[in-house]
């Protein structure tokens, strides 16, 4: 193996690859998807929360929330179509002000003030609601008072929202998809162009153009599952983890694809085995989106231990001791992979046997 003669054929997969449907697709998919979801679930252009209000006594609790720049408020005449509004997810939380609320404050009396809050809404808005409605009762009181906020969860009362639970989803998609079909589609349409007989004439090895191929593969994946991270607002202060471990799902996903593209005849029988092997390959993402199945069973499927460790650290802020079990499954299955792999590649050390 030469680094040079890598680079070389690396250089030629990167002028080539544009023209490849499949590289177009690594890259417009995921895209399209990540904006699409965007701005399906509202948090593409408008990020604040959304607070209703039954006032029942023009409390200065209203004017003060009218006031803040960075919720979006909404008056109700009546409780139940606040409530109503709370349960389809039109607002985040909803509140009812009773009509002495600022006489019993201002007398020092405790009070209660009902809240309802959407069972989909994200855990960053609930907080900053809450918090603000003790900011404006202490305004009103002049001093902090045991006021009780009497909270009812509305509607899927799920840990996660949808958007959340999409994300292994569009992770798999970026990862999996980039670096598993490039190399594949890319050393199938070689085989069928017979370009890699033309090849075995060069110094050039076996070993030389599935680096090339996977390294493209790797490269774009990786970079493509970080823009749909940041697009989603899911990447934290441990972005250079998060790189790492979709760096390894990616080796792993381009060994997959190799071995495939060694393995498979022509494009058509490509498609087939990716179209039969789809539901393996997806199905952790599939089983996220469900809480109500066992999530244990997503621990059968090798990319679980691709995309889980990705979201244990977007979504729980985890350490690499944290998830150095699901990485140590990772290593694993790339050893495995790779095992295979270069038992393939001494059976066919000149690319004229490929």
């Amino acid at each position: 193996m030469s680094l040079y003669r890598v680079g070389v054929l690396l250089y030629r997969e990167l002028v080539q690859g544009p023209k490849n449907i499949i590289f177009i697709f690594a890259v417009v998919v995921p895209l399209v998807l990540s904006l699409a979801l965007a701005l399906l679930f509202g948090t593409l252009f408008s990020g604040k929360p959304r607070l209703g209000i039954v006032d029942e006594g023009s409390s200065r609790l209203s004017q003060s929330a009218a006031a803040m720049t960075s919720i979006r408020l909404t008056i109700f005449a009546t409780q139940v179509e606040l409530e109503a509004a709370t349960r389809r997810g039109a607002i985040d939380m909803g509140v009812v002000v009773p009509a002495d609320f600022d006489a019993q404050l201002a007398a020092g009396q405790p009070t209660t003030m009902i809240a309802y809050v959407w069972g989909e809404s994200l855990l960053k808005d609930r907080a900053l609601l809450s918090t603000a409605l003790v900011a404006w009762t202490r305004q009103i009181a002049g001093q902090e008072l045991p006021v009780t906020l009497t909270t009812t969860i509305l509607g899927d009362t799920v840990a996660l929202p949808w958007q959340d639970r999409i994300l292994p989803l569009l992770i798999l998609m970026s990862v999996v998809f980039g670096a598993m079909m490039l190399p594949a589609s890319s050393l199938v349409s070689e085989k069928q162009h017979r370009t890699l007989t033309a090849l075995a004439i060069t110094p050039a090895t076996t070993a030389d153009v599935y680096l090339a191929k996977g390294l493209l593969g790797v490269g774009l994946s990786t970079v493509m599952a970080l823009v749909v991270l940041a697009l989603n607002g899911a990447l934290n202060e441990r972005t250079g983890l998060v790189a790492g471990v979709l760096l390894l799902g990616a080796i792993f996903s381009a060994e997959l694809g190799i071995v495939m593209g060694v393995l498979v005849k022509d494009v058509n029988s490509l498609f087939a085995t990716i179209k039969a092997i789809g539901l393996l390959l997806y199905a952790p993402a599939l089983i996220a989106l469900f809480p109500d199945i066992p999530q244990w069973i997503a621990r059968i499927f090798p990319t679980y231990y691709l995309v889980q460790p990705v979201i244990e650290i977007v979504q729980h802020n985890a350490r690499l001791a944290d998830i150095a079990g699901l990485l140590g499954v990772l290593l694993a299955l790339i050893a495995v992979t790779g095992a295979i792999l270069a038992g393939l590649t001494r059976r066919n050390y000149r690319l004229g046997t490929v």
